[in-house]
């Protein structure tokens, strides 16, 4: 029985996840070392292709680096961030010509809400580390740095975003 957006033939179980968190939400390298730690305790799900380095996804979900980004965005664009900024990361493809025609869509987003572009980064990877079957589908990834001038509050980014995304 579907109820709303929920499908229940689109439903797929997860063998488990892992929380790591500082009580008093303090950043700290400890625990983010033990977050990857914690990820090599995921191999016993089967969740790795025959050729022992293509996995299924496993990752981290951490808090924005705000000084790292802002030290990126000096260096790369040779701008200051404002105080309410986003970062979106992409996925895109290998293919020039159909990421070129990805990043448009998203500068078109992101301007159909009044939001700036600042510039794309491209995020630094280790394919050594990849598998054959992984490194068949790789996408490139990058991220864009969005501005908004000082006109908008936290939640009128936030919602913004929300919406370039969609579009986008």
């Amino acid at each position: 029985m579907s109820a709303g957006l929920f499908r229940p033939e689109d439903e797929r179980d997860n063998c488990g996840f892992g929380l790591i968190a500082h009580m008093e939400g303090e950043a700290s390298h400890r625990l983010l070392s033990t977050a990857i730690e914690s990820l090599t305790c995921m191999t016993h799900r089967g969740g790795i292709a025959a050729d022992g380095k293509t996995g299924d996804g496993c990752g981290l979900l951490m808090q924005k680096p705000d000084s790292f980004l802002r030290a990126e965005a000096k260096r790369l664009f040779e701008a200051d961030l404002g105080e309410f900024y986003g970062i979106g990361q992409a996925f895109l493809s290998q293919n020039e010509s159909d990421a070129a025609a990805a990043r448009s869509a998203v500068e078109w987003a992101l301007e159909e809400e009044g939001l700036g572009l600042l510039g794309w980064r491209e995020v630094p990877i280790d394919p050594s580390v990849c598998g054959e079957l992984a490194l068949e589908s790789m996408p490139r990834i990058e991220q864009f740095f969005v501005t908004c001038g000082e006109h908008l509050s936290e939640e009128d980014l936030n919602t913004r975003l929300y919406i370039a995304r969609r579009r986008a």
